[in-house]
């Protein structure tokens, strides 16, 4: 229960950060928001650590927690960094990937889709993150899928604002039925191709996502 309220709490202050009710370099007070929110102290400061993990927040001994957006060329690095990892992770899955893993991918793409109906983001994501998770997983490489997993933590807030880009959740839906098309038939460069560019965010993709961010600040 203090994880899911942890959770929603990092939701809420994404949504405010993004939005430009908090702006870069502020700081979020600590009692204030805890008091607004209905919350001890304590799932307000694990929420503040996700932000931090996700780049958002900076943490500084004895003077609290300040809003930190990355700049441009910060974001575009790390979401190439990201793009690799997952390919890595898709080439190993394909040689060893479980049937049960597979169905487990299917489920999570249904549930996607379903939310491409509904044009609900957020449950979108939620099954995105499932879906990435297992393939991460089934590399087999408990190292590879652990740095995969917390650099996706770093870029949650991005992935889930790329999300709500026109036309984004459709496409990234035939992404999703392309790479398991790929890991079913032990295609280990089709799958990490697919991953590769489901991931990836250049040209007019991120330049997108960066007006969508701007616009959402104003």
């Amino acid at each position: 229960m203090e994880q899911r309220r942890a959770d929603t709490i990092a939701e809420a202050l994404e949504e405010r950060i993004f939005d430009g009710t908090f702006a870069d370099g502020d700081r979020l007070d600590e009692v204030r928001l805890a008091e607004q929110f209905g919350v001890s102290r304590t799932p307000f400061r694990e929420a503040l650590q996700r932000l931090a993990r996700s780049g958002l927040v900076e943490l500084i001994p004895r003077r609290g927690a300040f809003v930190r957006q990355p700049g441009p060329v910060e974001l575009l690095e790390l979401f190439e960094a990201m793009a690799e990892i997952e390919a890595v992770c898709g080439r190993l899955a394909a040689s060893r990937i479980s049937d049960a893993a597979l169905a487990e991918l299917h489920d999570a793409n249904r549930k996607c889709q379903a939310a491409v109906t509904a044009n609900d983001p957020d449950a979108y994501y939620r099954e995105n993150e499932r879906f990435h998770g297992v393939i991460y997983q089934q590399s087999g490489n408990g190292f590879l899928a652990a740095q995969a997993q917390a650099l996706h933590r770093r870029l949650q807030p991005f992935r889930r604002q790329q999300l709500r880009l026109r036309g984004r959740m459709a496409q990234s839906m035939a992404e999703h039925e392309a790479i398991v098309t790929a890991l079913e038939q032990g295609a280990p460069e089709a799958a990490a191709n697919g991953l590769r560019g489901h991931v990836a965010i250049q040209g007019e993709k991120f330049h997108r996502l960066m007006a969508n961010l701007r616009d959402a600040a104003e």
